[in-house]
């Protein structure tokens, strides 16, 4: 590209600035790492908001010279230079956003309030801007005549949306408006993350009387000795990390602390130091607000246009027809426990801190298993290694672990990824344990993603986090069978940023239509109950004795077991969800009583006066699911479809696996989701799948 314009003044201090400080700050260095790792032994807690305002002015001067070029805009002077810029600041942002979610403080949570208005305003400076609009206008009125490539014409297709869906034919006026709105939702949504990961880490239930142990495993009360150890305290802790916490509600005979710590997980950030009620509100008013200021009736009408779904219409059917499918199923497996409750001796109406309890032992019963029958069986680096091993398998991939390469804690591990033919593929960061800097649940992220610049190909750094169960000092990580699940789902998403190929990195990896990537994390799902798979690995980790065939029988026969149950809970993240984003104003309704009234019609189990888990929902209020919480049971119904493939022709077949890898998971976001599953499938996908793999037709 040819620049035909000097540099402003405001320009050339900027690329100064990035000049004169990348040598004292490794942010802003080109890593010396092998495959340009992160310098985690470098980076401090100073360095970061030093590095977002050098890396922002930088990027501002890179926008600055696509906009001034005089020379007629083109697909290559202007849609291309505009994707790449900002390469530095993404760096940056990339680093410190995930570790301000896996390992964060209160300094950290403190920069990430004081830049995010500094990111939005950047981000509003580049599609509020005119001159910079109208080059990008002009290119994509002039495309059926540019001869574009197909990823191409997406990137063009992707650019010019990303103008206009975000302002860039507003008046002046509501411009600055808009450039508001966003910074102040930026904020709040920042603001919610943090109270819910601060209530979470607030709570304790310390137990100093070995009575109230009663029927918890050897293994759930030395994680909680180790805790209260941790913690400086006498006795036992339990907390509201989910490896505590879920084990205590299913084991413990002590009704009355079951109800506790359900009730102060349920009742995360409803009112005290930590309430996010009035956030919620504040944030369901501003995405109104952003909607209606780009013409849109409701912000789901925003959100979804991009999406397989298209729109509110489309998904509150599809929710509605599986709500209507699934509760008869969901009531008669409520319906189930609670008379295999009062068979054993439990008169009182079943609350939802006795359902878990109460659904195990009825289980344990039924299929002869448990949770700790199986622990033994899923070590987790068996496990690890097992996933290692399916990717081989599948895709050819190998991981090599490289401890010489910098971690962001202890505990982290990182390893390189090759294919077959020796290509590095990407580096794979797994983070397995909580603490209390890392916030709730599992998920993958990127580091960096893949693409190419300057005509040099970057592969991705991929990182998956999880919260599982710590070794203890004398039992390594033994992980529950959900949680084997779990880490396949998020190895799927790995595997999507880590097979990734293409040109542009904001067309690749897991850069898809948000109701479509969780087919590759929800596809991995399905190996959990494929006995030639678990054959392969699952060894008690003290006989080595291969897990027994009739172990392997009762996973597979208890694995629908309260699967009307589980449907229900999870179609009613996705009601509430709708139901806050598909409003024309926010609800005078409290939090409380408005989705206590959402959810009416299909609650299972009695709802607990003032007890809703919006306040807590941080997928929707601090993720990027807003409006589309639906996509978990949307992707069900495709990945139901799309391993039958592999049901068909074998679960490790090469072929399937390619046309898998080929048609879907390289292939990012460079055609529309609906062609992707059509190219890999033959056809569009078949809804009858779903009720059929769950045993509900």
């Amino acid at each position: 590209m040819k620049l035909t314009k000097t540099l402003t003044a405001a320009s050339l201090a900027a690329l100064m600035l990035i000049s004169c400080t990348m040598k004292e700050n490794p942010l802003l260095q080109t890593s010396r790492h092998p495959y340009q790792a992160p310098a985690f032994d470098k980076i401090k807690i100073e360095h970061y908001k030093h590095a977002f305002i050098a890396a922002i002015e930088e990027a501002k001067a890179e926008i600055q010279l696509i906009a001034d070029n005089t020379e007629e805009p083109t697909f290559a002077n202007t849609i291309e230079p505009l994707n790449t810029s900002g390469r530095t600041l993404n760096t940056v942002a990339g680093i410190f956003f995930n570790l301000n979610q896996a390992c964060t403080n209160a300094e950290m949570q403190k920069i990430a309030e004081e830049v995010a208005p500094m990111m939005t305003e950047y981000s509003m400076s580049i599609i509020l801007n005119p001159v910079l609009f109208q080059k990008v206008k002009a290119v994509y009125e002039m495309k059926d005549s540019l001869q574009l490539n197909q990823e191409q014409a997406k990137l063009l297709e992707e650019s010019y949306k990303s103008f206009t869906r975000n302002g860039a034919n507003l008046p002046d006026d509501k411009k600055a408006e808009y450039a508001r709105l966003q910074e102040e939702l930026s904020v709040t949504t920042l603001t919610f993350g943090r109270n819910v990961l601060n209530a979470t880490n607030a709570y304790i239930l310390n137990i100093t009387d070995e009575a109230d142990l009663a029927g918890l495993p050897d293994y759930v009360r030395e994680m909680a000795a180790a805790d209260a150890q941790a913690k400086g305290k006498e006795g036992w802790v339990f907390t509201l990390d989910q490896p505590s916490y879920s084990p205590f509600l299913k084991y413990s005979t002590r009704r009355e602390l079951r109800e506790q710590i359900w009730k102060a997980y349920n009742s995360k950030c409803i009112g005290g130091e930590f309430d996010n009620t009035a956030n919620i509100r504040k944030i369901v008013d501003l995405r109104i607000r952003i909607a209606q200021l780009l013409g849109y009736e409701t912000y789901a009408d925003y959100a979804l246009e991009d999406r397989m779904a298209k729109n509110p219409a489309t998904v509150n059917n599809f929710l509605a027809d599986l709500m209507q499918k699934s509760l008869p199923f969901a009531r008669r497996d409520v319906a189930e426990i609670q008379a295999y409750a009062k068979a054993n001796g439990f008169e009182e109406q079943l609350m939802p801190w006795d359902f878990s309890y109460w659904s195990e032992k009825f289980q344990e019963e039924r299929y002869s298993l448990n949770e700790e029958l199986l622990k033994p069986y899923f070590e987790l680096s068996s496990v690890q290694a097992a996933i290692f091993d399916l990717a081989e398998r599948l895709y050819g991939l190998k991981f090599e672990e490289n401890p010489k390469l910098p971690v962001y804690y202890p505990d982290v591990k990182v390893f390189e990824v090759k294919d077959e033919n020796d290509r590095f593929m990407s580096l794979l960061y797994i983070d397995y344990f909580p603490r209390e800097s890392k916030r709730g649940g599992a998920w993958m992220t990127s580091f960096r993603e893949q693409g190419f610049y300057n005509g040099v190909e970057e592969r991705p750094h991929v990182s998956l986090v999880t919260n599982f169960t710590k070794p203890t000092s004398d039992t390594p990580s033994l992980i529950t069978f959900y949680e084997f699940t779990t880490i396949l789902h998020e190895f799927g998403h790995a595997l999507h940023g880590i097979l990734a190929e293409g040109t542009y990195s904001t067309l690749t990896g897991t850069n898809v239509a948000r109701d479509f990537v969780e087919l590759p994390s929800q596809i991995m799902e399905n190996w959990a109950y494929e006995p030639e798979y678990l054959n392969s690995f699952a060894k008690h980790y003290q006989t080595g004795e291969v897990i027994p065939q009739d172990l392997i029988d009762k996973i597979i026969a208890a694995k629908n077991f309260l699967a009307g149950y589980m449907n229900v809970r999870q179609l009613n993240y996705g009601l509430t969800d709708m139901s806050w984003h598909n409003v024309t104003s926010v609800p005078e309704a409290s939090v409380v009583e408005y989705e206590q009234g959402v959810l009416a019609n299909s609650a299972v189990l009695p709802a607990i006066e003032g007890i809703v888990f919006s306040p807590s929902f941080s997928h929707i209020f601090s993720g990027g699911y807003a409006a589309g919480y639906y996509s978990y049971k949307w992707a069900e119904v495709l990945e139901a479809d799309a391993f039958s493939l592999f049901k068909e022709r074998g679960i490790f077949n090469r072929e399937v696996a390619a046309e898998f890898r080929d048609k879907i998971l390289s292939r990012g976001g460079i055609e529309d989701a609906d062609v992707l599953f059509r190219n890999f499938r033959g056809r569009d996908p078949k809804p009858e799948a779903l009720l059929e793999k769950l045993g509900m037709k």
